[in-house]
């Protein structure tokens, strides 16, 4: 089998950040599978790299999240075009595997299906054009109208529709009654998070006390609400505990969340910039506690977010401020607690009693740990995708128990 995999920001370990496209195609290939990824980077030159057996071709297509709203159209657009190109000089596939976001990928799907017959399958990662508009990035009616019609179209043309999320497949669902649905969520790598002792080594080179800490790995940008910790470090603070807050990410808001934290005269938090999955391994284990944060939008309660399965992995607690899946999964398995960012005084208690009971909390981070290795795990998730791209599997949605745990 042949497959091109479609994913504008891909990224290895190494780069760290959203990784899921690397193991999922790296499985494809253990399989079996001829995999050739089309993907872009910020530099002026194509070019071809051989990585653990994926041939990966970086477009020469800049993007930031600190573009503006119509640069980053023109980058999405951009993107679309060159990927074309590189489809018809590429030996002809089976299958296109396309992940969105941005919802525009789904172009070139609809582009290969009807000039070339290639069918494809399309992976939501995010509910486009929802999450922008709520978020407020398109207000325009006309516009708005285009994309949602844009989303059906490219659900009803796709042989099948991968979601992240028992939410997202809600959604898809409500707006594509027929299309085949497969759930498979952000997954853990449990080989490379894992539960252990704190290195003391680092905690000491980091400047990081040996203590009760909460940290945050990940992107730091409109949709994060990362600020919302700063509250609970404040109060904490005056009223001397002895916790730490730690964020290691970045994005469009690190200089205000890092003003913020210069105002409040924060000492219990340290910062670090984002790093290598390694670097983040590094963070987790020094951290008791994860904080799994996302503005209090809708569409963001149907979220996967990587870093919830890293820290599921690493065995941590889970802190989360939103009530949607990932909240669901904390209650259900006891892994933690929410967070109401309007009563962040009761929020602390809970972290007191927590930080006082190492019973309460190395169960809980076991509940994690287990939660990752019997539900989440990448290998799991890969021997899933495999048989989602069986061309005999026309059986609709999956229905195990790795993926329905609050569907």
């Amino acid at each position: 089998m042949r497959i091109i995999y479609i994913h504008q920001y891909f990224l290895t370990p190494e780069e760290g950040g959203a990784t899921r496209s690397y193991y999922l195609a790296k499985g494809m290939v253990e399989n079996g599978i001829d995999v050739e990824v089309i993907t872009a980077h910020n530099h002026s030159f194509y070019d071809l790299k051989i990585i653990d057996g994926l041939k990966v071709h970086y477009l020469p297509i800049s993007y930031d999240q600190r573009f503006g709203f119509f640069r980053r159209i023109l980058a999405f657009i951009f993107f679309v075009q060159s990927a074309k190109r590189w489809i018809k000089k590429i030996p002809r596939p089976d299958f296109l595997y396309i992940t969105s976001t941005p919802l525009t990928t789904g172009l070139v799907g609809l582009w290969a299906k009807r000039k070339f017959a290639l069918p494809f399958l399309f992976e939501v990662r995010d509910l486009w054009p929802d999450a922008p508009i709520q978020v407020g990035a398109i207000r325009n009616p006309i516009l708005k109208r285009l994309l949602y019609a844009l989303e059906k179209k490219i659900y009803r043309h796709a042989l099948k529709v991968i979601a992240l999320s028992p939410g997202i497949a809600d959604s898809i669902r409500k707006k594509c009654p027929n299309c085949i649905i497969h759930i498979i969520p952000n997954f853990s790598d449990t080989s490379e998070f894992f539960p252990g002792p704190k290195d003391q080594d680092f905690l000491k080179k980091s400047k990081l006390k040996n203590t009760f800490t909460i940290a945050y790995t990940g992107a730091v940008g409109k949709v994060n609400a990362v600020e919302e910790i700063l509250e609970i470090a404040r109060i904490s603070q005056e009223e001397e505990k002895d916790f730490q807050f730690v964020v290691m990410g970045k994005g469009v808001m690190l200089p205000q969340l890092l003003q913020r934290v210069k105002e409040l005269g924060l000492r219990n938090f340290i910062y670090f910039p984002f790093g290598s999955k390694q670097e983040v391994s590094k963070i987790l284990n020094a951290a008791d506690m994860a904080f799994i944060s996302f503005d209090h939008l809708p569409v963001l309660k149907t979220n996967s977010p990587n870093k919830f399965f890293d820290a599921l992995a690493a065995g941590k607690a889970i802190l989360v401020n939103h009530k949607g899946w990932v909240y669901d999964l904390v209650k259900t398995h006891e892994l933690g607690f929410y967070y109401n960012p309007k009563k962040p005084i009761e929020t602390l208690r809970k972290i007191e009693a927590l930080a006082s009971d190492p019973k309460l909390l190395a169960k809980m981070q076991r509940n994690s740990r287990i939660l990752s290795t019997h539900h989440f795990s990448k290998e799991k998730a890969i021997a899933h995708l495999m048989m989602v791209l069986d061309p005999k599997s026309t059986n609709g949605n999956v229905k195990d128990g790795a993926y329905t745990l609050t569907a």
